[in-house]
């Protein structure tokens, strides 16, 4: 009998509402959502739907109305702020929309930047910088300002941020909502492939179809009510 393996991530009842009374705006209505560790599944849904609400939620940038969320040991809604800020920078990577790198530092110095908010001795970030961006494919790039890179160039640098701390989540906001489709499938395999070996997790907020085929699951969010849609095939018309 094989033994069962507590998901990393639990979300439970997860609601967030805006207003009160007639005015209530319900933004995620009682989000139930399980995944395992090593999974890169996509949170799909058309401009509005909650998507963006939720994995704030789920990375502790916004407090739900009710509702838990749990990674690996983590309690993450009984947190103080403090203990928030930690958590943000340690246990979970984030890419959002528009890659929202600091413009004034290079693409090197932006992933030194996240490394410094943890105290990472200095030797042991610049080898893991070096490490990241030969992997990433930006080691010629590495002394270029944000504005000297293509938009395909900077998502990638975005995604070396994320990683750049080791964590156990890696949220994902439209990744190619700025990019062509090449290169949109270019960023999200690379996303992939940078979660499957290293074995984190991952979730990808995305509207585009095309994109969910480099995930594990789907999970589909319209007007805050999120479901499950276990195979990328089964979105297939």
């Amino acid at each position: 009998m094989t033994e069962s393996v507590e998901p990393i991530l639990r979300v439970q009842g997860l609601r967030k509402t805006y207003g009160e009374g007639h005015t209530q705006v319900v933004a995620v209505d009682g989000a139930d959502m399980t995944v395992d560790e090593g999974e890169f599944v996509a949170l799909l849904g058309p401009s509005g739907s909650g998507k963006t609400t939720l994995i704030s939620m789920i990375g502790g940038l916004l407090a739900p109305t009710s509702g838990t969320v749990g990674l690996g040991a983590t309690e993450v809604t009984a947190m103080s702020r403090k203990e928030l800020t930690r958590f943000r920078a340690t246990q979970v990577g984030f890419v959002f929309q528009s890659a929202n790198l600091v413009p004034f530092l290079t693409a090197r110095e932006n992933l030194l930047y996240v490394a410094s908010l943890v105290g990472t001795p200095k030797k042991d970030a610049h080898a893991r910088v070096d490490q990241l961006l030969e992997e990433l494919g930006l080691a010629d790039r590495a002394g270029n300002l944000p504005e000297q890179l293509s938009g395909g160039e900077r998502q990638r640098v975005a995604i070396g941020r994320a990683l750049m701390n080791d964590p156990d989540l890696v949220l994902v906001d439209e990744p190619t909502a700025a990019l062509d489709t090449a290169m949109g499938r270019s960023v999200v395999e690379l996303l992939q492939r940078e979660i499957k070996s290293r074995g984190k997790t991952g979730i990808m907020v995305t509207h585009d179809l095309r994109m969910v085929e480099y995930t594990d699951r789907v999970f589909e969010i319209l007007d805050g009510v999120l479901t499950h849609v276990e195979r990328p095939s089964a979105l297939e018309h």
